[in-house]
């Protein structure tokens, strides 16, 4: 399997590679041959390559917030399928703030990945698209995958809400939980990963890692380091839960 892994800055992109590696490294078959690369992409991007027969992972920092995610995530799946290549699921990536579910440190898997702004404000209150008669506001990530990957990683399993703008409040945090019962992690590429990914017919996950709860900005309570170090850590568990997944149905 080919999976394409899109995070928003390089210090995710690196963490996700680091838990690759760690995972073929730790596999039975030790004897494997294991290799890295970058890759040049359309657009002036690079991929980090690890390939592991039969698992190929490739890494992209896309840059932040979901038009970025979405243009970055599209070439790179167009480039692939040019080359005859392409890829049988797609990730996003990285870290983001957490929801009363998920405390900081902890992994979060979106079910499912929802643009939580995307839509209008009425005299009623916030309407998103869907309910203005168009459009999506979210994707479901494979049940199957899913379950697979919470059960390897001890991810917490919830909404992940796609944000243009970072919640920096307790009113907007209580409006977003209110909208969305089920929301357990903020963060600002995945619906545009998926959107990218539902045009090209492939599927798609999400995982975050929680460097910070959802409300109030209090840059000394974050936890980058931290929840990077768990990011990785949830990638090094990744390939073999991929190797439980039967993969897309034809």
């Amino acid at each position: 399997m080919r999976v394409l892994v899109v995070t928003a800055v390089p210090a995710e992109r690196d963490a996700v590679v680091r838990g690759v590696i760690g995972a073929t490294a730790a596999a039975e078959a030790a004897e494997a041959e294991v290799s890295e690369s970058e890759v040049s992409v359309p657009g002036g991007r690079t991929l980090h390559r690890v390939v592991r027969p039969p698992l190929t992972v490739d890494a992209l920092d896309a840059g932040v917030g979901p038009a970025a995610a979405a243009a970055a995530t599209a070439t790179a799946l167009t480039a692939a399928e040019l080359g005859h290549a392409p890829y049988g699921l797609v990730v996003s990536a990285g870290i983001g703030g957490g929801f009363a579910p998920a405390p900081l440190g902890s992994v979060v898997v979106g079910e499912p990945i929802v643009a939580a702004d995307l839509g209008a404000e009425t005299p009623d209150g916030f309407a998103a698209v869907t309910e203005l008669g168009f459009g999506t506001v979210e994707h479901l990530p494979p049940p199957a995958l899913v379950r697979a990957v919470a059960e390897a990683t001890g991810a917490v399993r919830g909404a992940v809400l796609t944000v243009s703008t970072v919640t920096g409040s307790a009113e907007r945090a209580a409006e977003l939980c209110r909208r969305h019962p089920a929301a357990a992690a903020e963060a600002m590429e995945g619906f545009g990963v998926a959107e990218a990914a539902a045009a090209h017919g492939v599927p798609v996950l999400e995982l975050r890692a929680i460097s910070n709860a959802v409300g109030p900005r209090d840059r000394a309570a974050w936890r980058i380091g931290e929840a990077l170090d768990a990011l990785a850590g949830a990638f090094r568990h990744l390939p073999p839960a991929l190797a439980t997944w039967k993969g897309p149905s034809k």
